[in-house]
């Protein structure tokens, strides 16, 4: 509406101001955003709103489907998790509870023969999503550093090191999605983190093929244990050749992150380049000779599971890479940002 002869007043709506506990002389920010709209925030931080959701446990219901529900509402913003069975918990069900509660930044507030409280530690607002891939890649790439060192040194306790760090880094893979996920529904976090609804996908997949190279890691180093452990010898050309790809697919990775956190793309391409690099290693020893005892297909098996472990961490580095170069063409959105005081109409 026209207030005087040269300015407009926007109007807000009661319940908006309600909701966020506003009035009076309290300031709201106009986000102006690329296609020309205006999106209003509360400039101060309204009071967080915890949020709980009840989960009802079958006496039969499996322990995968009750850790997925648990996944599911964590991931999903809810602070408190209250389940409750019909009858009792089970030992198997009770200890899948406490294991997730572990994975998760939870911890156990209540515990009685039928219900069960969870609740959340962190401040999701206080937090850092880039400071949080930062420790997450420190993590993943420790991995691939010591499976490197564990293969070459054919070191078992190295390699169960390794898989031991999986768990930290699922662990912060659950809370940087939560986070994630809460700024991409919630615009107020997204302005606090820093981040639009574009960085929330790009931030998602990005953590996404980080986890997954942690997993292919694990899955080497797991390999490793097992042909250490059972005295299986693979061929000297095998083995050089696992571990030249290897050294090509890890130092991939961790350029392709680096750029995506510095966004610098000078070495997007040849990152996505190397994969042909790996292919052509892997082209010598296509197909696997023969070795082991006779009949024996195990320590073949464990050589598969590494040779594609190693592709599949080349390619998860190509991809981010490509969402490197997808980014530094993202289009400059406009960032001015004004603030207005609320007035009565």
């Amino acid at each position: 509406m026209a207030l005087g002869k040269s300015s407009m007043v926007v109007s807000i709506p009661k319940p908006w101001l309600k909701m966020n506990a506003l009035g009076r002389g309290d300031m709201v920010s106009m986000d102006i955003q690329s296609d020309g709209c205006l999106i209003i925030h509360p400039t101060t931080t309204p009071k967080e709103t915890k949020r709980e959701i009840h989960l009802c446990v079958e006496a039969d219901e499996s322990d995968e489907s009750i850790v997925r529900r648990i996944i599911g509402s964590y991931l999903d913003g809810y602070n408190t998790i209250k389940l409750s069975s019909a009858k009792i918990f089970t030992a198997d069900q009770q200890r899948a509870i406490r294991k997730i509660v572990g994975t998760l930044y939870m911890m156990i507030m209540e515990s009685e023969a039928s219900s069960i409280v969870l609740q959340t530690l962190i401040d999701e607002s206080k937090a850092s999503v880039v400071s949080g891939i930062e420790r997450i890649h420190i993590i993943t790439y420790s991995m691939c550093r010591d499976i490197l060192k564990a293969t070459e040194n054919w070191d078992t306790d190295l390699a169960r090191s390794v898989v031991s760090l999986e768990d930290d880094v699922d662990q912060l893979t659950y809370f940087l999605l939560r986070l994630i996920r809460g700024a991409a529904l919630n615009p107020s976090l997204g302005r606090q983190l820093g981040l639009d609804p574009l960085d929330c996908l790009d931030y998602q997949t990005l953590v996404h093929r980080i986890e997954r190279i942690a997993d292919h890691t694990t899955n080497i180093a797991n390999s490793v244990i097992a042909l250490i452990e059972n005295k299986m010898e693979i061929p000297e050309n095998v083995l050089s050749t696992l571990i030249e790809a290897a050294k090509i697919a890890f130092t991939s990775y961790d350029e392709a992150v680096n750029g995506f956190l510095t966004k610098n793309i000078d070495q997007t391409n040849e990152i996505i380049d190397r994969q042909k690099n790996i292919k052509e290693l892997f082209k010598e020893i296509t197909p696997l000779p023969r070795f082991g005892k006779p009949g024996d297909t195990a320590s073949l098996s464990l050589v598969i599971t590494m040779r594609e472990s190693i592709k599949n961490i080349s390619h998860h580095a190509a991809d981010i890479a490509e969402i490197t170069i997808d980014r530094a063409y993202k289009l400059e959105e406009i960032t001015q940002t004004s603030s207005t005081q609320i007035k009565r109409g």
